[in-house]
């Protein structure tokens, strides 16, 4: 898939005679499985006729036996970030890993790189920032991680790209 497409979720078995399955999602808003909605997928375009978000499945227009649904399993559900952006709604102080990804990081005034990627270890999310040159010159390493909790995260401004921390140069020194 192109880099414009994000991967939600992955179907799994069939689950009882009427063509519904198990949902496995990849993503923390499953507000986005609304009834009528549809999805790209490894088997082309989905469009979902029921989700039951209690017990975690979902069934799908045109797939009404178990035998049809069978022909779904395993396979992996898309969205783009346009789209993830109409069907969610974030709490004040949330934000997109995909609008979080490119930013720079700063303790203080001092630029320590961007955010690479993001990585969700048990129930915690860490920045993985590409370390910036000047700083790897110096002796730095070339990556790091830091949580994304209060502690260390004082501020995320889209707008200008930038995330403000605490304490972090302390981490990528430690690293």
């Amino acid at each position: 898939m192109t880099q414009d497409k994000l991967f939600i979720a992955q179907v799994g078995r069939t689950v009882g005679l009427h063509g519904e399955l198990k949902l496995h999602l990849h993503t923390d808003f499953p507000q986005q499985f609304q009834d009528g909605v549809t999805f790209d997928s490894s088997r082309g375009k989905l469009t979902i006729n029921h989700y039951n978000h209690k017990k975690g499945t979902i069934s799908f227009v045109g797939y009404a036996s178990m035998e049809d649904a069978k022909k779904l399993t395993n396979a992996k559900i898309y969205s783009t970030k346009e789209q993830t952006k109409d069907l969610c709604e974030l709490e004040e102080g949330e934000h997109f890993w995909f609008d979080i990804i490119g930013m720079s990081v700063y303790d203080g005034d001092l630029n320590l790189g961007i955010v690479a990627d993001i990585d969700r270890m048990l129930d915690t999310d860490y920045l993985s920032i590409k370390t910036e040159k000047s700083l790897i010159q110096d002796g730095m390493p070339k990556e790091f991680l830091i949580p994304y909790i209060p502690r260390y995260i004082l501020s995320v401004d889209e707008s200008s790209q930038k995330i403000i921390t605490k304490d972090t140069l302390q981490i990528l020194e430690a690293s």
